[in-house]
């Protein structure tokens, strides 16, 4: 997965904004998932995955429904937020463990 941007992050809790609170930490795993396959795809042809475009999270987040982007006090998106950067701190986690 490429590096992740602000916008990234605000776009993937966009996407879990469009779905029901029990979906989401699954759905942004799945996002991962499709990011990582994403650009790995990009590095090996030299183009960008056709539905989930260039490896980074945001790519993946914009091919799939999603809210309009709300106030960043709305706590239902704070809340998608905190899904997002708690599946990205324990992605890190995991990555540094393997390399120790």
């Amino acid at each position: 997965m490429r590096p992740v941007l602000p916008g990234d992050a605000i776009a993937a809790a966009c996407a879990l904004l469009a779905l029901g609170q029990p979906k989401r930490p699954g759905a942004m795993l799945e996002m991962l998932h499709r990011a990582d396959a994403a650009d790995r795809y990009r590095r090996a042809l030299g183009r960008v995955q056709p539905r989930w475009g260039n490896g980074s999270l945001g790519s993946v987040a914009m091919s799939l429904p999603r809210q309009s982007e709300p106030l960043h006090d709305d706590p239902d998106f704070l809340d998608c937020l905190l899904t997002v950067y708690a599946a990205l701190k324990a992605r890190h986690t995991r990555r540094t463990r393997r390399s120790s």
